[in-house]
């Protein structure tokens, strides 16, 4: 069987229906809980966590999200594609990372000549 979203084969018995497709546990998830990356409770909650923990900067991500960090704050600026080949995720992962990052308010959105970059959360 094949994912109806993402065309992903999906063993036996593991698909999800979903508003009449198959999708796999991946799809089904994003499409009954979707990424919220400008969403104020979970970036007052990540602060708050990250406070109490002394967390600060790259405190407490994944070494995944670090890189990713680090390779947006050398370059100044990426775009999520770019993200995804250098970092060999598909577009689904880069995005769960990013929304994880806005959320600590390390990266965040910037549109620059009708692109979408992910920049460091400071710049001006």
């Amino acid at each position: 069987m094949e994912c109806a979203k993402c065309r992903q084969s999906i063993p036996d018995g593991e698909s999800c229906e979903h508003f009449g497709n198959a999708l796999c546990e991946d799809c089904y998830i994003q499409a009954i809980e979707p990424l919220r990356t400008c969403d104020v409770a979970a970036v007052h909650s990540a602060k708050t966590h990250r406070a109490m923990a002394g967390q600060t900067g790259t405190d407490g991500l994944t070494a995944l999200q670090k890189g990713i960090y680090e390779y947006v704050v050398a370059q100044g600026k990426a775009t999520k594609p770019a993200l995804s080949e250098v970092f060999g995720l598909t577009a689904l992962e880069v995005e769960r990372q990013m929304t994880i990052m806005r959320h600590c308010e390390l990266l965040k959105g910037r549109r620059i000549n009708d692109v979408i970059y992910m920049v460091p959360f400071d710049l001006e």
